[in-house]
Formats: structure tokens, C-alpha cells, sequence
């Protein structure tokens, strides 16, 4: 094995990383970011959140409509985060799809994750019994390995002098699918009603959330087009001395270090401080972020007296759809800078702390709508919650940063963003079950006035921001 190399400061590191190439460290001139590949891997990105948060709008709606409540709109929360099991099936085989990737290439597994994706959500509109609409989702997570992969890929195209803009690019194909999802959700479900013109048939009233669940489903088919004809695979392929290689078997005397560096980790490996750590806060800043989506859809639904502002379907999905808008020009605009500036572990701390006025403000602007009705002054605290969840979704670029990092070469980068992926999908399975049960729970036994979900989460983020210090002073390892 080669000496490690003196790091800047005259001390010696011994970690090395393939993914931050040593001799473009030193450059000061960012290289060129390949944008054609960056630009399909983004619309990819953008189909999974217009599959997932077109449901929200109506998903409380759809719920109270299957009967299932007893007609208690209490009770529309414990069923509505059931519907998120897609998070727990995606938890049981993510890993696996990321390890895949690692051997027969990113693309391939891209491409099933897709066509499981819009095959589920036809089947969502198709569904008719609560059961129904949860195997759909657990389908769809079942087969969907797209975000790991996704962001293996987005490590792959970059290097240590762009990865700030790359993974800055990452949250607008988020955000923009975060944008277009509600609005498609809130604008096309009960199409009879919205457009009685094009949308008169029998079929339209019996199934009167097919139309949404359908075009997110198209742009799942045109993103799966897309990728087979246009994306390049990000792998290396294995030279001859890779393929021979076992992880079993890395000290035979006659295998070369670049074969050893470039093979598959066993997974063990993979379960060391240096990873473990960055995924840990990953889980952290995902399990408070899927509470908040999954919160707001029910509050904003939720009457006034009960706890909540009694928005419309089409009211909750422009206004979603508004802080995807805003999300996106924003994070293109400061995110790297920030970075550049201040570092990513500053940037991820303060924004992990922008969760705690965020779920402050929920029972502030309740408490606004009781005295005073829907006026300006409860636009003004919702405008000042979209500005915060922006900030707040800055953590995400920051960890994707460390986590990259941390991938102990090119060949297990698979595996540490689905380890990673695999931890947030098992938080982001209970979590939205969890609040919006918690927010039932709170408002049907008043526990604090019915806010009790919100103390709740202030202390889960306060505890997550003190974990966050345990990340190293930087997201890269110097060869």
C-alpha cells in the first residue's frame, strides 16, 4: 500500500477516499459540472416526490371517503399515515438495491425503480379499500431503489471542487417535483367536479383520484425513456483483476491495492464511526422532515376548532406547491455559497435548528386562526414556515456531503448511500404514522390544548442539533 501523503497542515492522514481525487484538491477552479447527465439524473430525481406528495392534498379526503373513520374526523390521521408503508418496504430492500449497483451499475437498478414507480401509482388510483392503497405504496417501495442510486450517481459526477454545486442541484429536481406533485394532486383529483366538460364519464366518479395518480405515472414513463436512451452508466466497469477479486481475499499477495481499493467492502466495514455518524444525522434531520410533511397536509385540512386551518384540497396544493417554487430558486441561488463560505457542518447545524421554529409555528398559527379567523396575520406565519423549510432543507445537501465522503472507495459508494437510504426510509416509515397519530391523539385527549405533538418534536430537534456537533470539521478525507 502507498504512504499516505502529509495533509496541509504538515500531519499526516491515513483515511483516503477514490471519490475525492487527491490531485484536484489543490484546484481553486471548480471543474465544469457535466450538465446533459446532471440534467437527466434530475428528472429522475423529480419523479419520486411527484409520485409521493402528489397524494397529499386529498390523501385525508380520500381517506374520510373510504369510510373507515366511523365519521370522526379525529380519527383521519392514524389511517392517513398508513398510508406511508411504502417507507418500510423501501427500508427492507433499498440496501440491497444499492449493493446491487455497485456490481452490475447504477443505471439498471434506476430503470426498475421507475417502472415499479409508475406501475404503483396507477394502481394507487385504481385502488378503492384502504388495503388496496397500501400494497400500492408498498409496491413502489419494494421496488424503488432510485434515491440511493441517485445520489451514488451524483457522487460519481463530481469531484472535490464542484460537489457543493452538484448536490446543491440535487434539492431543485426535489423541489420541483415537490412543486408540480401537489398541484397535480390538488387541481386533478374529483375531475368530474373541476372539469365536467372533459371529465363527465362514469368511470371519472368511481375513481375520482385515477387522474392524478395517472399523469405522475407519465412522467415516471417519459423520465424512464429518458434515462434508457440518454444517461450514461457512472461506473467503471471492473478491469479482469477486479472481477477475480474477493472481499474475502483482499490480502492475497498478488492482488494489486488499485484492485483491492476498487472492489466491493464487506458490509461489516461499513459499520465504523466515520459512516455511522454522518448516516446517524442523516436520520436524525429525515425522521423531523417527513413529520413536518407529514403534519402539514393534515393541518392545513384539519378545522379550526380542531386544531388545524381547514384548508381546501386546491388551497393545500398550490400553497405545497408554492414551497417547492421558492425551495428550488433559492437553494440554487445561496446553497453552494454558503458551503464555500462557511463549510457544511456550520450550514447543516444552523439549518437542522430552523426545525425548531418550524414546529412552533404550527400551533402558533392555529391559535392566530381562533382568534382572528384566516387573515393576514396567518399568511404571514406560513410565509415565515416556507422560508424556514427552506433553510431547513439545506441539511440535506450538507449530509450528502459527509456521507459521499465517508464511502471508503468508488465500489462501496453504492452501499453507503443505501445504508444511509435504508436508515431514513425505516424513520420515514414510522414517522408519518407517528405524528399524524400523535396529532390525533393530541387533539382527541387535549393533551397540552391539543398541542401536544409539537412539544413532542421541538425536543426531538433540539436533541438532533446536539447530536449534529459529532460530525467531522469537513466533508472531505485528504489523501
Amino acid at each position: 500500500m502507498s504512504s499516505p501523503a502529509p495533509s496541509d497542515s504538515g500531519i499526516d492522514v491515513n483515511e483516503r477516499t477514490p471519490l475525492l481525487d487527491p490531485g484536484q484538491q489543490g484546484q481553486k477552479k471548480p471543474t465544469p459540472l457535466p450538465k446533459l447527465q446532471i440534467s437527466i439524473l434530475l428528472l429522475a430525481l423529480l419523479v419520486e416526490p411527484i409520485a409521493s406528495q402528489s397524494i397529499y392534498p386529498y390523501i385525508n379526503q380520500l381517506v374520510s371517503e373510504l369510510d373507515i373513520t366511523g365519521g370522526d374526523e379525529r380519527k383521519v390521521g392514524y389511517y392517513a399515515g398508513l398510508i406511508s408503508l411504502f417507507f418500510a418496504t423501501q427500508a427492507l430492500t433499498i440496501f440491497q438495491w444499492s449493493r446491487t449497483s455497485d456490481r452490475i451499475g447504477r443505471k439498471p437498478v434506476l430503470l426498475i425503480g421507475i417502472f415499479g414507480l409508475s406501475l404503483s401509482m396507477l394502481c394507487f388510483g385504481l385502488s378503492k379499500t384502504l388495503l388496496g392503497l397500501i400494497l400500492s405504496r408498498c409496491v413502489t417501495g419494494a421496488l424503488n431503489g432510485n434515491i440511493g442510486v441517485m445520489k451514488s450517481m451524483m457522487g460519481e459526477l463530481t469531484d472535490s471542487t464542484n460537489m457543493a454545486q452538484g448536490f446543491a442541484l440535487m434539492p431543485i429536481g426535489w423541489s420541483l417535483g415537490a412543486t408540480i406533485g401537489p398541484m397535480i394532486g390538488g387541481t386533478l383529483e374529483h375531475p368530474q367536479h373541476h372539469f365536467p366538460n372533459l371529465f363527465s364519464g362514469a368511470f371519472w366518479s368511481r375513481f375520482p383520484y385515477f387522474l392524478p395518480s395517472a399523469v405522475a405515472a407519465a412522467f415516471a414513463v417519459t423520465s424512464f425513456l429518458t434515462i434508457l436512451f440518454f444517461l450514461k452508466e457512472t461506473l467503471p466497469r471492473q478491469q479482469p483483476q477486479e472481477k477475480s477479486t474477493s472481499v474475502l481475499n483482499v490480502e492475497a499477495p498478488n492482488v494489486s491495492d488499485n484492485a483491492v481499493e476498487d472492489s466491493p467492502v464487506t458490509i461489516r466495514s461499513l459499520f465504523v464511526p466515520s459512516i455511522l455518524i454522518p448516516i446517524a444525522n442523516y436520520g436524525c434531520i429525515a425522521t423531523l422532515e417527513i413529520a413536518m410533511y407529514a403534519l402539514q397536509p393534515l393541518f392545513y385540512s384539519t378545522p379550526i376548532e380542531l386544531g388545524g386551518l381547514g384548508f381546501d384540497p386546491v388551497t393545500i396544493g398550490l400553497w405545497m406547491g408554492a414551497y417547492g417554487i421558492a425551495n428550488g430558486v433559492l437553494q440554487t441561488m445561496i446553497f453552494a455559497p454558503l458551503v464555500n463560505k462557511f463549510g457544511p457542518k456550520v450550514v447543516f447545524q444552523f439549518c437542522e435548528a430552523c426545525f425548531i421554529p418550524i414546529f412552533a409555528l404550527f400551533p402558533i398559527t392555529n391559535i392566530i386562526a381562533r382568534q382572528y379567523g384566516i387573515n393576514w396575520l396567518v399568511w404571514f406565519s406560513l410565509t415565515c414556515s416556507l422560508i424556514l423549510g427552506i433553510f431547513m432543507d439545506m441539511t440535506f445537501g450538507c449530509i450528502l456531503m459527509f456521507i459521499t465522503a465517508a464511502a471508503p472507495n468508488k465500489r462501496s459508494l453504492g452501499a453507503t448511500n443505501g445504508l444511509a437510504q435504508m436508515t431514513a426510509s425505516m424513520v420515514r416509515a414510522v414517522g408519518p404514522a407517528m405524528s399524524t397519530s400523535m396529532f390525533a391523539y393530541s387533539v382527541q385527549h387535549k393533551l397540552m390544548g391539543g398541542y401536544a405533538v409539537y412539544a413532542v418534536l421541538v425536543t426531538v430537534s433540539l436533541f438532533a442539533v446536539r447530536f449534529a456537533a459529532k460530525l467531522p470539521g469537513n466533508a472531505e478525507k485528504k489523501a
